[in-house]
């Protein structure tokens, strides 16, 4: 609760602009009438409150919602203010549906939006791999085959071309790289 009476008070900035929205333009209103229109509010206020809190009471909570609200204007003989309270509510309420519905839209295309990020880039990740190890093997196969070529013109012996895990025999001789080896067989005993 306030510890002083002050403490209740709207603040004059908020009174002021409420005060300059309701009447025309080129109408003052002196200091002296901003004051009683501010200690009016504030006093409905606390009165507004207490009626609500006690419908709140009789229905056992310990919270005032909307409607307690609503059923003290009735109590309160401001029969008036129920229909643009019950209007404004539910104009509140679909604004914040429409916020939390947006939200949930943004957070939605976030994920999918991350996810098909991962994905791109696992993709690509493989892509990498691949397209990586092809090149080589390719690279690999073509010098092969220009070694094979020029080997069987030279020595007039074959050239056999093993993978890695291959068996080759005791009089073979590897070279090669991390990709594959190159076998050759000879054809000399010694």
């Amino acid at each position: 609760m306030a510890e002083r009476p002050e403490d209740l008070n709207l603040p004059n900035a908020v009174v002021t602009r409420i005060i300059k929205d309701a009447i025309p333009d080129g109408v003052n209103v002196s200091k002296e009438a901003r004051l009683a229109i501010s200690k009016a509010a504030s006093v409905f206020v606390l009165y507004a409150t207490s009626c609500s809190n006690n419908y709140a009471m009789k229905a056992k909570r310990k919270t005032i919602n909307a409607n307690d609200v609503i059923s003290a204007m009735e109590e309160m003989e401001f029969d008036q203010f129920e229909d643009p309270l019950k209007h404004c509510l539910e104009a509140y309420r679909n604004e914040q549906k429409n916020k939390k519905e947006a939200n949930e839209k943004k957070k939605k295309e976030k994920e999918v939006e991350v996810q098909t990020v991962e994905d791109v880039m696992e993709e690509e990740e493989d892509d990498e791999d691949n397209d990586g190890d092809n090149e080589k093997d390719e690279d690999f196969v073509a010098e092969e085959d220009e070694d094979d070529d020029e080997e069987e013109d030279e020595e007039g012996g074959d050239v056999e071309s093993v993978g890695l895990g291959s068996v080759a025999n005791d009089n073979a001789s590897v070279s090669g790289s991390a990709t594959g080896s190159v076998v050759e067989i000879s054809d000399d005993d010694g």
